[in-house]
């Protein structure tokens, strides 16, 4: 075991990110306390399907490359991404899929022995590696595995069914620094303190504020809100990707892989609104592939916002779904039974056993969903050694990329800064890091930030603890006791409050909590809410109110106008220090309730977009920021 006053990181979160990161500090000596709600091998990152994308032999024969890859991204992102880290994950992708194979990681083969690839939305080219469609769950149970090894060795202490409160800080301006957590342990509902001299949110997305969407349960946003609270700045926060192709349920909407479409599925609907005729007696002329006849270039593999649109546009709008409803088919009923189980079964069972048709002679139904979460804590870096003097035109497959692939060209390998908040010693791993996917991600790209970012930035935050001046462990306990108390005094009003008459009128007559309709006596619980949200509204709204949107405006090829030599690049940022929503372990949302469902919903603006709740917002705060690395444009 470790000693009490050994220098620690505490990891909050045990899905890719969460595990690399503990590996990566726990290989470099650091001793690593590993936090998670649920055990690590049920994160939710075990949910991803398609695969994880890297520059390969076979797309470099064919013209491309890292700095392609790297170009795609950013273009995905409507440059909204931080392109220094986003050039230094690009150009370790390959070697963190050798290093995956190495770990054991069962990646499809071909004929020939050699790693199968796949197509996926956003790319002409096969640069997608995968395992069947469960490559998340392949990729978690590997990492999982050697941070057992470490666990054995005593350099990995897993707190498993223990829940994030609060970061614990210390000093203030400059010199405050996160030292430690509030974590509950979920079963005896504990609340005490644990003293780590760096902490590593690696906590995922928000999907559940959203209702129904393709996210597990537990990925409510909660631990990113607390660290908002605590004083992290949140970047992009209305951010939130919609996945084109999910199959609509009572309780989730479960997710259909873009893989369905890399492999040969083709979306559609018939061409006769209302036609309630069966999929299959359709004749193909009678059937609109919207997407392929719109984009022939790309065809179904059209980004995942363009596919989200039309379909949305065709269902919604022209009112064309499949009878009447909100649905569209997404067909693999054309090709070979014995290949889509070679290469989708996961999928496939997941469609049969929830919608009760066989995929493989059905055509699937499906609609859009919530599905991830591009903002997040902001996060800083530490720019690495190439720095272009103007910047790049368009890069084209075949052309010589500008830079090399050598590490730390994008970002400084192993410096303590990258990834680290505005709050020092607490970094931001994974989804719930804002850094690396701007607007929209592209798929597959997903495991791929996860894991490098453990792997590469899990080094500095190694670093940072190694060359601390002062450890947590020279923290007064009397700062510790100062947050645990807060967070009981939060659970102790919680469970006093339950059945107060002043709750009276939201029971019905079976004592049941059925909405926040009323709003309450003044002081309560959801006056307060109310009062908060109104204050982050307004706050939200006049920040927003005078930004220039010059520059946002697309040409007909939907890529931004160039601003050659232009340095800065806008970035969003949400006003901090307000109070937020998180609710405390123990309490339950009501199932509905009007006034969280109106804040949280998406809006479609005038011009097409999709924001947040901020009511007559442009949607769209500045800052400047680093060089541009790729064109110097928005």
């Amino acid at each position: 075991m470790v000693a009490q006053n050994e220098r620690r990181v505490i990891v909050v979160g045990g899905g890719l990110a969460g595990l690399a990161a503990s590996i990566r500090a726990a290989e470099a000596g650091v001793a690593v306390d590993l936090f998670s709600m649920i055990p690590v091998k049920r994160s939710h990152s075990v949910c991803a399907q398609g695969g994880i994308n890297a520059c390969n032999e076979v797309a470099r024969q064919q013209g491309y490359s890292e700095y392609q890859h790297f170009d795609e991204t950013l273009y995905g992102g409507d440059f909204l991404a931080d392109q220094n880290p986003v050039l230094e994950m690009t150009n370790g992708a390959p070697q963190i899929i050798d290093l995956l194979d190495r770990m054991g990681v069962p990646f499809n083969r071909t004929g020939e022995g050699r790693r199968d690839l796949r197509l996926f939305g956003g790319s002409l080219f096969k640069r997608t590696h995968f395992s069947g469609a469960t490559t998340g769950q392949q990729l978690l149970y590997a990492l999982d595995e050697q941070a057992r090894r470490y666990e054995s060795e005593g350099k990995i202490n897993k707190y498993e069914f223990w829940e994030f409160l609060w970061p614990v800080t210390g000093g203030e301006g400059d010199d405050k620094r996160c030292v430690g957590i509030i974590a509950q342990d979920m079963r005896t509902m504990q609340i005490r303190a644990f003293r780590g001299d760096a902490v590593v949110m690696a906590t995922g997305g928000n999907g559940l504020i959203f209702g129904q969407s393709t996210n597990s349960v537990i990925c409510t946003g909660g631990a990113a809100s607390r660290c908002y609270q605590a004083g992290a700045r949140y970047g992009n926060g209305e951010m939130i990707q919609v996945h084109p192709t999910t199959i609509p349920g009572a309780d989730k909407c479960r997710l259909m892989s873009e893989s369905a479409r890399g492999e040969g599925g083709r979306v559609w609907v018939p061409r006769k609104p209302g036609d309630e005729r069966a999929p299959m007696s359709i004749p193909e002329a009678e059937r609109l592939y919207f997407l392929e006849e719109k984009y022939p270039a790309y065809g179904n593999l059209v980004p995942r916002d363009i596919a989200t649109r039309e379909i949305f546009d065709i269902c919604v709008n022209q009112n064309m779904g499949i009878d009447g409803g909100n649905m569209v088919y997404l067909d693999l009923t054309h090709m070979d039974p014995d290949y889509l189980t070679r290469k989708l079964g996961g999928i496939l069972d997941i469609y049969e056993k929830f919608a009760g048709d066989d995929p493989r002679h059905t055509p699937m139904k499906i609609f859009p969903a919530v599905h991830y979460t591009m903002g997040g804590l902001w996060t800083t870096y530490k720019a690495g050694s190439y720095s272009p003097s103007a910047p790049h035109h368009e890069h084209k497959p075949g052309m010589v990329a500008p830079v090399d692939t050598e590490i730390g060209k994008g970002m400084a390998h192993g410096d303590p800064a990258n990834m680290m908040t505005n709050i020092k010693g607490l970094y931001a791993f994974g989804e719930v890091n804002f850094a690396y996917h701007g607007a929209t991600r592209l798929g597959a790209n997903a495991l791929l930030s996860c894991t490098f970012d453990g792997l590469f930035c899990g080094l500095g935050v190694a670093n940072y603890v190694s060359n601390a001046s002062t450890g947590a462990s020279e923290v007064p306990q009397s700062v510790y006791d100062r947050f645990v108390k807060q967070e009981q005094d939060k659970a102790d009003a919680l469970i006093s409050s339950a059945g107060s008459p002043a709750n009276d009128d939201a029971r019905g007559n079976d004592g049941r909590v059925h909405g926040c309709q009323n709003r309450g006596p003044p002081g309560s619980l959801h006056r307060q809410t109310r009062r908060s949200a109104r204050t982050l509204h307004e706050g939200a709204a006049e920040r927003y109110r005078d930004v220039d949107e010059s520059d946002a405006e697309l040409h007909a090829g939907g890529r931004r106008h160039a601003h050659p030599g232009r340095s800065d690049r806008h970035r969003r940022q949400t006003p901090q220090g307000e109070p937020g929503l998180a609710l405390p372990h123990g309490l339950q949302r009501p199932r509905r309730c009007q006034f969280l469902e109106d804040l949280c919903r998406p809006v479609q603006h005038a011009d097409g977009r999709i924001g947040n709740h901020v009511r007559g917002c442009p949607g769209r705060a500045s800052r400047t920021a680093g060089p541009d690395l790729r064109l110097g444009r928005h």
